[in-house]
């Protein structure tokens, strides 16, 4: 006697989280490629010179970054603190992926025909510390879990001023991401944290600038793009 085959039933996922989710892995996986090279930022960098701890810098990862906060902090907003945490999460799938995909391709032999110059500009790039690697995971984890954290907590108490919401969770998590990032990465017990300061000091400015001026506009626009893909104003809460 035949039977119909049984189908499993499919969790359903809103195109919106959808979306935002495979935006979010790959902003966690071009953030460690782009965080290689230190930018300027004009007024911001003549804003240490103004407080006197000199030009302040940046490391180019932050743009990734900033995407980041605003895509977990949107998607706490549409669909609750539990989801952000769980994308924050299946975040370190890509982010692990990728560091061990590097490792790979840098143990293996260069081709004859690729110019020395090339193999030593990629190997420079891409060859980083342990202790950068495992600063860059750990401040990944810990910043994103306060800043949905924050996000969510500031959202019970107050439901509306989204972008003020934004930027006080991206400004805080930014904080504690440099601190865990520069300390893992760059503390040396001989010198102690006095040696780390300028390099603190400058990265905390530079990013709660940024925070301040980004975060904001870009998880309204997320807000909106979300609420547009799944073709209605309302949300589930999960």
């Amino acid at each position: 006697m035949e039977t119909e085959p049984r189908t499993g039933t499919v969790p359903a996922i809103s195109r919106a989280l959808f979306t935002l989710s495979i935006f979010y892995g790959g902003m966690v996986c071009i953030a460690g490629v782009l965080a290689n090279k230190q930018v300027t930022l004009g007024p911001i960098s003549e804003l240490g010179n103004v407080l006197g701890v000199g030009s302040l810098a940046v490391e180019a990862g932050i743009f990734a970054f900033l995407f980041l906060v605003a895509v977990s902090s949107a998607v706490a907003e549409l669909y609750g603190r539990r989801t952000a945490n769980s994308l924050v999460l299946l975040g370190f799938v890509p982010l692990i992926a990728s560091t061990l995909l590097a490792l790979l391709v840098l143990s293996l032999p260069a081709a004859p025909f690729m110019s020395p110059e090339s193999v030593g500009a990629f190997e420079r790039m891409m060859s980083q510390t342990p202790r950068i690697w495992v600063g860059g995971i750990a401040a990944y984890g810990i910043s994103q879990i306060l800043n949905v954290t924050l996000f969510s907590a500031l959202k019970r108490n107050s439901g509306k001023l989204l972008w003020l919401r934004a930027a006080i969770a991206a400004i805080l998590s930014q904080v504690v991401d440099t601190l865990i990032f520069i300390t893992i990465a760059f503390y040396d017990p001989a010198a102690g944290f006095a040696a780390l300061e300028p390099l603190l000091v400058g990265q905390m400015i530079a990013k709660v600038v940024l925070s301040a001026v980004v975060v904001p506009p870009l998880i309204v626009l997320f807000v909106h793009l979300a609420r547009r893909l799944d073709g209605s104003d309302r949300v589930v809460v999960v």
